[in-house]
This record gives C-alpha cells, sequence and structure tokens, in this order.
C-alpha cells in the first residue's frame, strides 16, 4: 500500500468519525428538542389542572418563578417564549 493509498484510507476514516459525530450531535438536539417539547406540555397541562403529581410540583414552581423573574424584567413571558427557539444553539455573549 503505496503512502497516498494509506493518507486516503486515514482520511475516510476522518470523515467517517465526523459523519458520526455529527449525527450524535443531532440526536442529542433533537432529544434535548422533544424533552423541551415535553416539559412545555406538561406546564401547560399543571397549570389547566389537567395533570397533578408531587414529583412535578418542584419543577412547575421553577418555571412559574422563571416567568415572574421575566415579567419583572420588562418582557412578558410571551414574548420570552417566542424569542427562544430551544433548536436553535444558544447565543454567544458580546
Amino acid at each position: 500500500m503505496g503512502l497516498l493509498d494509506k493518507a486516503k484510507q486515514a482520511a475516510e476514516q476522518a470523515a467517517s468519525k465526523a459523519r458520526e459525530g455529527v449525527e450524535d450531535v443531532q440526536a442529542k438536539r433533537e432529544l434535548g428538542q422533544a424533552y423541551t417539547d415535553l416539559g412545555k406540555t406538561a406546564f401547560e397541562l399543571i397549570e389547566s389542572g389537567q395533570l397533578s403529581n408531587p414529583g412535578l410540583d418542584a419543577g412547575a414552581e421553577r418555571v412559574r418563578a422563571a416567568l415572574a423573574k421575566t415579567a419583572t424584567n420588562g418582557s412578558s413571558a410571551a414574548a420570552a417564549d417566542e424569542e427562544y427557539d430551544a433548536s436553535q444553539p444558544p447565543a454567544m455573549p458580546t
């Protein structure tokens, strides 16, 4: 096997590992989005009284506190919700 063949094989292996890494990141992002969507739906059901479980109380209270803090910072919870897109990476600080 010549040097060029070895380099080509190494490049193919690196490309394969990179694809696997990208697929892993995409799967994790999709999982995170699914958890976000589920949590949002669960919170809405808790607030409407359709879902009740002591194991959800602490999390729901954390969401309420965060919504209250958002509202006191001059923006409405609805505006904050519209601006947030969990499918996108977080904004970088400037």
